[in-house]
């Protein structure tokens, strides 16, 4: 029952932190790292060389080989287990900002809850879908292109707590 707690309340800081009030929020990892330790919550950090960037991936989430063709779509990590899955692409949007990508986020049929965010000093934008149930989070990249992680299903039990935690994680290597 603690570590439950441990989690709740690690979900609550990162649910106020990610939360659209005023503008953009801030969400950083070390505001949650502390709590994961306390409450025993295992997982490990995956670097994805290609961008420079590393994202706390949870314990039981098993990579999956990419296919060529799972490559050429933008994928450049995916895990998985019987009950969830997480997905990594990295996307030429040739040169959008976050704030375009948002407002055409917008205007989309299926998206809600989109909010502004900093992840970890990363700007970024945070948005469900409902057609797959996910908890998606995207970042542009100086190259023009946009990562996006994508984290299903969300209305699972637990895995808001879950992907919280991972979208709290993003960060520069």
């Amino acid at each position: 029952m603690k570590k439950l707690f441990a989690i709740l309340m690690a979900l609550c800081m990162l649910l106020s932190c990610a939360a659209l009030a005023e503008g953009v929020e801030e969400v950083n990892w070390s505001d949650i790292e502390a709590t994961l330790a306390e409450a025993g919550v295992n997982g490990e950090f995956v670097n994805f060389d290609e961008i420079a960037v590393k994202i706390w991936i949870p314990e039981g989430l098993e990579p999956v080989e990419l296919t060529d063709e799972d490559r050429e779509a933008g994928y450049i990590g995916y895990f998985q287990n019987e009950e969830a899955q997480l997905a990594v692409v990295y996307a030429n949007v040739d040169g959008m900002s976050i704030e375009d990508y948002a407002a055409q986020l917008a205007e989309m049929d299926g998206i809600q809850e989109i909010a502004m965010l900093n992840i970890n000093g990363l700007p970024g934008v945070r948005y469900q879908m409902t057609e797959n149930d996910s908890l998606n989070i995207a970042f542009a990249t100086e190259a023009g292109y946009i990562l996006e992680v994508t984290m299903a299903p969300l209305s699972a039990d637990g895995a808001a707590v879950v992907w919280g935690i991972v979208g709290a994680s993003i960060q520069a290597e």
